[in-house]
């Protein structure tokens, strides 16, 4: 990596769209490399900590994580009865995995991630994270592709998050956002089972993604429910798509939601309780009209592409 990369500056810019961009002052290098795939940097910053990015795009961050895992994995898991089984694509920091193990019913989660060189620097550099989840006896690593273990397992799962990379031109990632990729999914639901897809920005002026994923979903699944929180260390609300064939996530009622947090749950949800499931599900008009408005199905032949 060049001496002139914005990762090797003393700030940090981070592009949020082609007009717009937001800058962090970065404290210590910890780790930069590239795997098969991509660029892999952690980067300690003043502002939000230890910071996890790819391709030059802040993923997470140790101050705000909580947020935006607890909003991925906890809808989908309180709206299903009794999950048992459960499918994660990507997610190499271990903190899907983390929120998913906090349920009591879970005897496996299955996490199948492309790049095995992520998940070994998140572990090493960011055990906080995953909290000792990769080292749990329900969880089974598997290193590959999602969308080849979508298409070919038989295996089925009670709920099924997926937590992968931004659809970038020159990323691996454009193909893990069609309507193909979204019935091979469905394929590996079991009955009365639920997915959640995290569904990219929706900031007022830059839903065109959004929307589309959410489309695209509602062409596979008979009921989808989107939904938002503000990651602050995106600098942004961002967007999520839970989905099933017979469960709605967005219909609990907040005492419902906290009810089955109290039996099922085991650690801390710092985030995410009845009244937040509520506001994350409670959309504004511009969102919805704009949902209701798309018209665009993502496909195999004609991918996404956020930048």
């Amino acid at each position: 990596m060049s001496d002139t990369s914005p990762i090797r500056q003393s700030w940090f810019h981070d592009g949020l769209s082609s007009d717009l961009g937001v800058v962090h002052r970065i404290e210590e290098f910890l780790y930069t490399g590239r795997s098969a795939y991509q660029g892999i940097e952690v980067i300690r910053t003043r502002s939000f900590g230890v910071c996890l990015v790819l391709d030059g795009k802040i993923q997470s961050s140790e101050a705000d994580e909580f947020i935006y895992h607890e909003a991925l994995v906890q809808p989908a898991m309180i709206a299903h009865p009794e999950p048992r089984t459960v499918l994660i694509a990507g997610g190499g920091e271990g903190a899907t995995l983390r929120e998913v193990l906090k349920h009591r019913s879970v005897d496996k989660a299955t996490m199948v991630d492309l790049d095995e060189q992520v998940v070994s620097v998140c572990r090493k550099y960011m055990p906080s994270f995953s909290a000792g989840a990769f080292d749990d006896p329900r969880t089974e690593l598997i290193v590959g592709d999602f969308r080849k273990f979508a298409e070919e397992s038989p295996r089925t799962f009670d709920v099924i998050i997926i937590d992968l990379p931004d659809p970038l031109e020159v990323g691996p990632a454009q193909l893990l956002y069609t309507r193909e990729f979204y019935t091979a999914v469905k394929n590996r639901l079991a009955p009365g089972g639920i997915m959640t897809v995290q569904s990219e920005s929706s900031r007022w002026y830059d839903l065109q993604a959004f929307v589309a994923i959410v489309n695209t979903i509602g062409d596979v699944f008979t009921r989808t429910a989107p939904y938002q929180v503000h990651i602050p260390s995106f600098s942004s609300l961002w967007g999520f798509t839970s989905a099933s064939e017979t469960l709605a996530a967005g219909v609990l009622s907040r005492e419902e939601v906290d009810a089955r947090i109290e039996r099922r749950v085991k650690g801390l949800l710092r985030s995410y309780d009845g009244q937040t499931h509520t506001g994350m599900f409670a959309l504004p008009k511009h969102i919805r009209t704009a949902v209701e408005a798309c018209d665009t199905v993502i496909t195999d032949a004609s991918p996404l592409s956020v930048y």
